[in-house]
């Protein structure tokens, strides 16, 4: 077998382990739920000849946990846009307001970590940019699990948070913004051309922690893709050459979104009862001060809960999205 033909064969038997997963994400929870109704009728048969209380709680708590399973099963079945099974790439960038929008930004950050983890996804973060005081100027996640960006792709907007500025002598309340983008992650069986020609490559020194080799080498890539203006950066690895590739990895990324963008820009523009999302439209409000409440301005859904929002509980937000939207925002913006 000639080497272009191996490689046609490897990225073939991957597309099959692909759908193999895809697949089984879908039956294996079928079949457990199933198994789980199944098994709470034949208890409920056995009541009607053998009353018991101890089996009546039993049922009860089987009943309850079929329901649950049938919800998250019911909001799964809304994902179904061509890259709702991707890994999700989230950029989240501060707003105007130094220190405070740059803490926003962390806090945000922490807040996809924790959701991730309750999730079981992975998470890498593949850029970085620390501010001059607290916070993040802005950074890059990697989520890898399925159907993460399918949950993710309803965070699309800006983010506005209300309170007592930690950073105010004077104690007073702040109004900061911070901005989230979610991109599909592309895989190896997606052909993105990127010519070398049309990169231009930038190297500087990485800023933030990292002791005495951030501040004495040029680690850190920029790349700036000529044709379309798209600039990325890496600065996470001591190695110019694996920034490089995690640049290059983020560059096909946004790459392969503009196109998606550009193929549902004619569908957008006849589904005129839909609101486009834009880069500075606000979708959720956080309030810490006077009172505690998150409101998404999209939905309507509230929760006064704030902190556990910001310890990951985000999930319902996502479902009352995907409910009222379903499939229509399959592309890297909420719709």
């Amino acid at each position: 077998m000639s080497e272009a033909g191996f490689w046609d064969h490897q990225e073939r038997a991957q597309d099959i382990v692909q759908q193999v997963k895809t697949l089984r994400a879908w039956l294996d929870p079928y079949d457990a739920l199933d198994a789980r109704v199944r098994g709470a009728r034949e208890l409920l048969e056995l009541l009607e000849t053998e009353p018991d209380a101890e089996m009546e709680g039993e049922v009860a708590r089987e009943i309850d946990a079929a329901e649950e399973e049938l919800a998250t099963f019911e909001v799964k079945s809304l994902l179904q846009g061509p890259d709702d099974h991707r890994d999700a790439q989230v950029e989240i960038s501060a707003g105007a307001g130094g220190t405070e929008a740059q803490d926003w930004a962390q806090m945000l950050m922490r807040m996809y970590t924790r959701w991730a983890e309750r999730k079981g996804f992975g998470i890498e973060i593949l850029d970085l940019s620390e501010g001059e005081e607290a916070g993040i100027k802005g950074a890059t996640l990697e989520i890898k699990g399925q159907y993460a960006f399918g949950f993710l792709r309803a965070e699309t907007g800006v983010h506005r948070l209300v309170r007592i500025s930690p950073f105010d002598a004077q104690a007073r309340r702040h109004t900061s913004f911070a901005s989230v983008f979610v991109y599909p992650v592309v895989d190896t069986d997606i052909n993105i051309e990127v010519r070398e020609e049309d990169i231009v490559m930038e190297v500087f020194r990485a800023s933030g922690a990292g002791g005495q080799h951030v501040n004495k080498t040029s680690s850190a890539v920029r790349l700036r893709h000529t044709p379309s203006g798209v600039v990325v950066s890496s600065q996470q690895e001591r190695s110019q050459f694996k920034n490089r590739a995690t640049a290059m990895k983020m560059l096909k990324n946004k790459l392969y979104n503009i196109e998606l963008e550009k193929q549902m820009a004619a569908k957008a523009a006849l589904d005129a009862t839909k609101s486009d999302v834009s880069f500075g439209s606000q979708i959720r409000s956080y309030v810490f001060q006077p009172y505690t409440m998150v409101n998404d301005h999209r939905t309507e859904l509230k929760n006064p809960d704030v902190q556990k929002v910001m310890d990951g509980a985000i999930d319902p937000f996502i479902e009352a999205y995907l409910k009222e939207h379903g499939a229509g925002g399959s592309s890297g913006r909420a719709a």
